[in-house]
């Protein structure tokens, strides 16, 4: 990793989530953007090239996870982007839905946030 923080974007309905997240991302060495759902998370990424991976979770109003996951993910400049998903859903349908749509992993929730931690630098890392 170079001096640059590399930016992590969290996508969660939630704010507790959304807190809890940054808190653990930004401890962890990480630069931290949010969003509070699907819509608000693919302008976010649109807007910002910068953004090296998205953490996001799958069940929000407006546009849920997968479907920005798809928006995303049909941009050429951010077709490797790569994405997790984060969420209670643990059904197989939903995960290989996500795998099928180019999500990286798959964390569900509660988690660890040492897991969590070294998942995003393990994705991370293999980008550079």
């Amino acid at each position: 990793m170079t001096g640059k923080m590399q930016k992590v974007l969290v996508v969660d309905d939630s704010p507790t989530i959304r807190r809890h997240l940054g808190t653990i991302l930004r401890d962890g060495g990480f630069d931290v953007i949010e969003a509070g759902d699907g819509a608000e998370g693919t302008a976010r990424v649109n807007e910002d090239p910068d953004i090296g991976m998205v953490i996001l979770d799958v069940n929000m109003p407006n546009m849920n996870g997968l479907e920005m996951l798809q928006r995303i993910k049909q941009s050429d400049r951010n077709a490797g982007l790569p994405v997790v998903m984060l969420t209670t859903e643990a059904e197989v349908e939903m995960i290989e839905q996500a795998k099928r749509a180019g999500a990286a992993g798959w964390i569900v929730k509660p988690f660890k946030p040492e897991l969590l931690l070294a998942a995003v630098r393990k994705i991370l890392a293999s980008r550079a």
